[in-house]
């Protein structure tokens, strides 16, 4: 969009969705003279909080969405279990709303989204889309097992997702979903999972940060180390993954990427993430310009801010009532508290990270 004429600092930007997410990147565009309006069902949400104003009402809401899009100068999301006939709706009434509808779509669907990665050269595990018993059979039979049954919409952190290792197991796994419309997954002979966080602006123009290791524990992801000790093959080979990706959907925004590494230099896409991400909360204090303000940076229309790791960092999520940490953390001169402001600490939800800050080698 070489016509677009960058945001200035006074204009309004909105997010849908009022999470942890949501509450960083309006920190972020408050930093750089932005106001901010946040549309979320929930009263009092820790994005709305921090910003100038919150619409509360559900996401489909028409009204609500309307003057949303009326208020706002350009429309983003912080998760993308946003519907996406909501930010159909607001592009078609006028508004402008970055990343667009396609990529928020595509990520939606697992069918779709691997359908997507490989067409545009982003290698995926092998798949086949389940719409029933008979599908999951037949696609046991072609992928054998291990394999990995999935919701095709809706799942995360481990959630809507069990494993079949055998084809006698195939009729309970599909109804320990619900039934709902799956996707079988081959198991990816992996050696570690590997992220990268890019962003693309309104010019075309590419970013790309450094990779980061992943370790998860019950399908929640606990640390990232970054920058990742990888070879140059390996970060040739994501940086060409995150820009036909980010190409192939002419997005606009940051993105997060989900990486196989196999261990012989070849990487397979896990997922993509039409957001900012989890995995690249280590940039908060690793780099000049972190994940949250590139966003901001390219649906407003600036340029897009340097992506070089000043700093080794090892980010931990706090989950349930590891906040009541805080303390300890806060005494320690290499570790930097990010707290989300959620006041109910269930077991396994996300309250917060902590970043340790290692001189970079």
């Amino acid at each position: 969009m070489a016509d677009f004429k960058p945001l200035a600092p006074g204009a309004t930007i909105g997010i849908l969705g009022g999470g942890q997410l949501g509450r960083m990147l309006s920190q972020a565009a408050s930093r750089l003279g932005f106001d901010v309006v946040i549309l979320d069902p929930e009263e009092n949400s820790p994005a709305g909080r921090v910003s100038r104003g919150q619409i509360v009402a559900p996401y489909d809401d028409p009204t609500a969405l309307s003057v949303f899009g009326d208020v706002c100068d350009v429309v983003t999301f912080e998760f993308e279990n946003v519907p996406a006939a909501s930010v159909e709706l607001l592009a078609e009434a006028g508004a402008l709303v970055a990343p667009g509808p396609t990529g928020l779509a595509v990520a939606q669907d697992r069918v779709d989204e691997k359908t997507f990665l490989n067409a545009v050269g982003a290698p995926t595990v092998d798949f086949v889309a389940v719409d029933g018993l008979d599908d999951l059979m037949a696609g046991l039979e072609t992928l054998g097992t291990p394999a990995l049954l999935k919701t095709r919409r809706d799942g995360y952190d481990g959630k809507g997702q069990v494993w079949i290792r055998s084809a006698k197991e195939a009729a309970a796994a599909l109804a320990s979903l619900g039934g709902q419309p799956a996707i079988l997954e081959a198991r990816a002979d992996f050696t570690r999972e590997l992220s990268i966080i890019a962003a693309r602006g309104r010019d075309g123009t590419i970013a790309v940060y450094p990779l980061g290791e992943n370790r998860h524990a019950g399908g929640v992801l606990r640390t990232t180390l970054a920058p990742a000790e990888i070879s140059p093959a390996i970060e040739r080979r994501a940086h060409a993954i995150a820009t036909a990706v980010l190409d192939g959907l002419a997005y606009v925004g940051v993105i997060g990427i989900e990486l196989f590494d196999l261990g012989d230099g070849d990487l397979l896409v896990n997922e993509i993430a039409p957001r900012v991400h989890n995995t690249g909360h280590w940039t908060q204090d690793g780099c000049v310009c972190d994940q949250f303000e590139q966003h901001i940076r390219a649906i407003a229309g600036w340029p897009l801010g340097p992506t070089a790791a000043h700093a080794r960092i090892e980010m931990t999520n706090l989950l349930g009532d590891e906040v009541g940490q805080w303390a300890g953390v806060v005494a320690e001169p290499d570790q930097r508290l990010h707290l989300y402001g959620k006041s109910d600490a269930r077991p396994g939800r996300k309250m917060g990270h902590v970043n340790t800050v290692r001189p970079l080698k």
